[in-house]
């Protein structure tokens, strides 16, 4: 690793970006009060303002999607609160380069009296051991931490860690954030985006939110001199749309996939539909959404439409025949039919609480009429004995209990509890006429 001395920027500097660097960089604001977006920590009454007002800063992390702005605002807060600053990355850096990093705040500490904040990017690709030996400099204030990271600090942050840091989380930059963006470029090459005012749109919805992609994607239009504007079938056959995020193995999977169960269990078919489609086009595997519609299947529409759990299997296995991107017509139509489905949760509350009453029970024997009688032991045992086979009796219904005898002696409450709605209407019916046969002891 290079001498961390020379990577220190002290309060005051500020070196200009190289003439051919991107775009992003040669526009990144010098000023905090020009970061876009982010007005909610950044204004005077916002908490990282506060702080700066100040001028101590907290160790904190700075949680949002990418192109937001945190490495822009992480440079900006240390230097208008005057403190040197350190950058590091937690792609490259390992843990002895860390300890020189600390090593080197330390000593420039002890030389200068000045606070250094580190700047880390990608601060959960960091080892648990990494997150942990940074504690102690936390501590004792060797060096304030600022992390940036796109992902749920919670599941990749050490608990010890974000004890001793603040989360702040940046959002999505809005169509009139990126709007300012555009005209900051234009402003830099003092000339228009040669784009018509419905490409410009486009264009902004290309970004998905990135203002460092949307810099990118303005510097290839204005290096093309355009003569005439340019529409939107012009302008995607020169730059590209920005991927959506989708991190299949974090935070944004299960906060689509817990999106999309909870539109099945609404009955909102066209809100299902979207997120199925945000799942597929991020490159989820077509096994884990049509996992989640089998569960939905079960748990929110159950003895309501027993057709659904059907529907959806089969669909699946006509997915996995044919593939895409034809099969994305069976996802659809499994999708369509567990939202618009009856619902009825009446089957799964009902195992949750016969687990509850196998719990509270414990090892209770079952009665011994329905136990077989292989051996002639068990017969004088009394098993199997004053079993009635219920197809023997009217209506293929005998009555008898089967409960072990500690529960049955209690008269217990029915566990499961069909409603009125689909299918379930049905058994309701029959349950009802079981229930008087038992009374009536026929």
């Amino acid at each position: 690793m290079a001498d961390l001395f020379a990577e220190l920027e002290a309060p005051e500097a500020a070196a200009a970006p190289a003439a051919n660097a991107p775009l992003a960089d040669r526009l990144r604001p010098t000023r905090l009060a020009d970061v876009v977006g982010q007005e909610h920590l950044t204004a005077p009454d916002g908490a990282i303002g506060r702080m700066i007002a100040g001028g101590r800063l907290s160790s904190m992390i700075l949680w949002g999607p990418p192109g937001v702005g945190k490495t822009t605002i992480s440079r900006l807060i240390a230097r208008e609160a005057g403190y040197d600053f350190m950058q590091l990355s937690a792609v490259t850096t390992g843990l002895a380069d860390l300890r020189k990093a600390i090593a080197t705040a330390a000593a420039l500490h002890t030389a200068t009296n000045r606070a250094t904040a580190v700047f880390i990017d990608e601060l959960h690709r960091f080892s648990r051991p990494v997150q942990d030996a940074m504690l102690p400099a936390l501590e004792d204030g060797t060096f304030t931490l600022i992390g940036a990271t796109t992902e749920n600090p919670s599941f990749s942050l050490v608990s010890a860690l974000l004890s001793r840091a603040k989360v702040f989380t940046l959002k999505r930059l809005s169509e009139d954030d990126l709007e300012q963006v555009i005209a900051r470029a234009e402003r830099h090459f003092d000339r228009s985006l040669p784009l018509l005012p419905i490409a410009r749109g486009a264009l902004i919805g290309m970004a998905d939110g990135d203002a460092r992609y949307l810099l990118g994607l303005c510097e290839e239009l204005f290096a093309l001199h355009a003569d005439q504007p340019l529409d939107v079938a012009q302008l995607a056959n020169i730059v590209q749309a920005r991927a959506p995020l989708y991190d299949k193995g974090q935070e944004e999977h299960f906060n689509m996939l817990s999106s999309f169960h909870k539109s099945l269990r609404g009955s909102d078919v066209d809100a299902a539909m979207y997120w199925a489609a945000r799942m597929l086009g991020g490159g989820e595997d077509p096994a884990v959404i049509f996992r989640r519609l089998q569960c939905a299947a079960s748990e929110d529409v159950g003895m309501a439409d027993p057709q659904a759990m059907v529907q959806v299997m089969t669909a699946w296995q006509a997915f996995e025949r044919t593939g895409l991107p034809e099969g994305r017509l069976f996802l659809a139509q499994a999708v369509a039919y567990v939202a618009t489905a009856p619902k009825s949760n009446a089957a799964y509350l009902a195992f949750d609480q016969a687990a509850a009453l196998a719990r509270k029970t414990g090892s209770l024997p079952p009665p011994k009429h329905i136990l077989n009688a292989p051996t002639a032991l068990m017969k004088e045992l009394g098993y199997h004995d004053g079993y009635q086979y219920d197809h023997d009796r009217p209506d293929a219904f005998s009555g008898q209990e089967f409960y072990p005898d500690e529960i049955a002696a209690g008269d217990p409450e029915p566990l499961y509890a069909p409603n009125e709605r689909g299918f379930e209407r049905e058994i309701r019916k029959r349950l009802a006429f079981w229930s008087a046969r038992r009374k009536s002891g026929r």
